[in-house]
């Protein structure tokens, strides 16, 4: 059983270009959660630090169709919905991931994917600060020195 004090976590890079949502997540959500380890505890975070880059380039599966600004837009692009309720009558909101890649929300995509794959409750919200995202090729955490995902944890 590992204990907080001794877990040594790491940063990793994750290019999500031209990667599928779902399979990126999965990926992502088991090396936070720290089951890529053999000291692996389920109430424990040991899990590591995952930086994903082009965030705007992820695809969803389905068919390919022509888009002017995203270069890998579906068919299923079209038809995910992501909701949100504002806590009065009728105060559904559904939102298209078209449209959420129009209005620049493309990293809300893959944090919403990763999100629902993490324990529900506090160990899972601090597994989830441990992701930062980002829509370009660049991110501002070189001083952490991250190392490239390792091939057998990239979907």
């Amino acid at each position: 059983m590992a204990k907080a004090s001794d877990v040594d976590q790491k940063w990793f890079v994750a290019d999500a270009d031209n990667q599928i949502v779902g399979r990126l997540a999965t990926k992502i959500a088991t090396v936070l959660m720290g089951k890529h380890k053999p000291t692996y505890t389920p109430h424990v975070d040991t899990g590591d630090y995952v930086i994903v880059v082009n965030c705007d380039k992820v695809r969803f599966s389905g068919k390919e169709l022509a888009h002017e600004s995203h270069p890998y837009f579906s068919k299923k692009m079209l038809s995910k919905n992501y909701s949100k309720y504002s806590g009065y009558p009728s105060g559904l909101r559904l939102v298209t991931a078209e449209k959420k890649f129009e209005r620049g929300q493309s990293t809300q995509v893959l944090s919403e994917a990763v999100r629902r794959m993490l324990p529900k409750n506090k160990l899972g919200r601090q597994m989830l600060k441990k992701l930062k995202l980002f829509g370009g090729p660049t991110h501002e955490h070189q001083s952490q020195q991250p190392q490239e995902m390792p091939a057998h944890l990239l979907p």
